[in-house]
């Protein structure tokens, strides 16, 4: 059996002390400091992150590392111990125990006792000296007072009990341990050397890439902070790298794309605005001023006839701008009533009263979609101006559900000249006319398409122009509502 002279550290101040320092971080007083110094920067957390798992990595293996090595030397101890102790033993069984015993190479001391407890035999470092007298340790270990060999450092005691002819003896063999601490301290210095190098190897590396990785984005940041509204053209720089902050840059780039064609189309449908409202503006007050000093009632009459159109025309343009503005202010919140959209096309094709073309109806029943009604009326609406103004003869409003039953389809179709491919996006542009004499002739101020396809897509659908044979056909196509 073999015992150690060193007793285990002490835990429980360990346990205090950790608990003092969780009250100290809890503290009212405290924990505001610890939120002050905590690290922003995702440089600084990224750095400290990265040597924490290096830190724990290298802990766990140092610690493997010496246990591997104490367990190794303590046993090369202790065999040799043993062996000693065996030989011992035979010299025991022999009846040849002599005073004093020999050392061998890493053994401390030899003492043998009979069952009285009388030293028989000894080495000569423990001849004259009382029998070792064993005592248990606070952790459970035995240990013996060595101070008669006049060194404190730690032993490996190894007990063998052996029979002779005078009776029964223990043997015990200390072995020193000198050579194991050493080993084990020179290990612990240079693993803890090697850790300290290697964490500042680490922090160092780690804190110059993901310094060289954010650079992109620092640059990023500090020109989307320089755009203003009237910097929509400047862009950020793209990374030549293929990675991810190449392709947030790409998109950065791309949302100022859109941004800057948003804030032209705004600009545009602002400038068109205020020409569409200078014109009849214009004509009005020209009109009035000349029938406020003409001197014939009759052509004071008719000038006043022409100040009521050009009235009606600005309240038309007042009315769907101002429903431009509520389509965009809306965004993607769609409405949520339940509308029997066949019921409405009937109704909006039965209301209009005389047209200049007949309208040709064919509705399938039961369609039922979700939305406003009054937008989707206003919807149909502009989609039968639009094709009463360009028709020759006739009119068609066809609804029904596609193949797959998910979609209503509203197409309202006039037999006029076809729409050439190259436009057939462009007439969706707010005060787009392809026929600008007739269009204002016809009371057309270029917005009822555009209105026609904002109402579609806030519900959800689109609104495209179709091919035809004789003709142009818008096509809504709008979700329905499942049962």
């Amino acid at each position: 059996m073999a015992d150690r002279t060193r007793p285990s550290a002490p835990r429980a101040g360990r346990r205090r002390a950790t608990a003092a320092l969780h009250r100290l971080a809890g503290h009212p007083r405290v924990a505001p400091l610890v939120a002050r110094l905590a690290p922003r920067s995702v440089r600084t957390r990224t750095t400290l992150a990265a040597c924490a798992s290096v830190a724990v990595v290298m802990l766990a293996a140092s610690a493997a590392v010496l246990l591997l090595l104490r367990a190794n030397l303590e046993r090369t101890v202790e065999t040799g111990a043993r062996e000693q102790a065996q030989a011992v033993a035979r010299l025991a069984a022999d009846g040849h125990l002599a005073t004093p015993l020999p050392l061998d190479h890493g053994t401390d001391f030899i003492q043998v006792t009979d069952a009285a407890g009388k030293v028989v035999a000894a080495s000569q470092n423990l001849t004259g000296h009382p029998a070792l007298t064993p005592t248990t340790t606070e952790d459970g270990h035995t240990s013996y007072d060595l101070r008669a060999l006049g060194d404190e450092h730690h032993q490996r005691v190894t007990t063998l009990t052996a029979d002779t002819p005078a009776g029964p003896v223990t043997i015990r063999v200390g072995a020193s341990l000198r050579t194991a601490d050493t080993a084990e301290d020179l290990t612990t210095a240079a693993l803890a050397g090697l850790s300290a190098v290697l964490l500042v190897t680490v922090a160092t590396l780690t804190w110059r890439a993901t310094g060289r990785a954010l650079r992109p984005v620092e640059a990023i940041r500090a020109e989307v902070a320089a755009i203003g509204d009237r910097d929509l053209d400047r862009r950020v720089p793209e990374p030549r790298s293929d990675d991810e902050i190449a392709r947030l840059a790409g998109t950065m780039n791309a949302m100022l794309d859109r941004l800057e064609t948003a804030g032209t189309r705004q600009r545009r449908f602002i400038a068109d605005a205020s020409h569409e409202l200078r014109s009849p503006l214009t004509g009005l007050r020209a009109q009035l001023e000349i029938a406020l000093t003409h001197p014939d009632a009759q052509v004071r009459t008719g000038l006043v006839a022409g100040a009521l159109e050009d009235t009606e025309r600005l309240q038309s343009l007042a009315t769907d701008l101002l429903l431009l503005a509520r389509l965009d202010a809306t965004g993607s919140d769609r409405p949520h009533e339940q509308v029997d959209l066949t019921e409405l096309v009937r109704a909006t094709v039965a209301g209009r009263g005389p047209q200049p073309h007949p309208v040709d109806l064919h509705a399938q029943e039961g369609i039922t979609v979700t939305g406003n009604p009054l937008w989707l009326g206003r919807l149909l609406t502009n989609l039968l101006d639009n094709a009463q103004r360009h028709a020759r003869r006739h009119v068609t409003v066809r609804l029904s559900g596609d193949d797959t039953g998910g979609q209503a389809v509203l197409d309202v179709a006039n037999d006029g000249t076809p729409i050439d491919p190259a436009d057939r996006e462009r007439i969706f542009e707010r005060f787009t006319r392809l026929d600008e004499a007739r269009s204002r002739d016809d009371g057309g101020s270029g917005l009822g398409l555009s209105i026609a396809r904002d109402i579609a897509t806030i519900h959800g659908g689109t609104l495209t122009v179709q091919d035809a044979p004789d003709g142009t056909t818008f096509r809504a196509r709008l979700p329905v509502t499942r049962g």
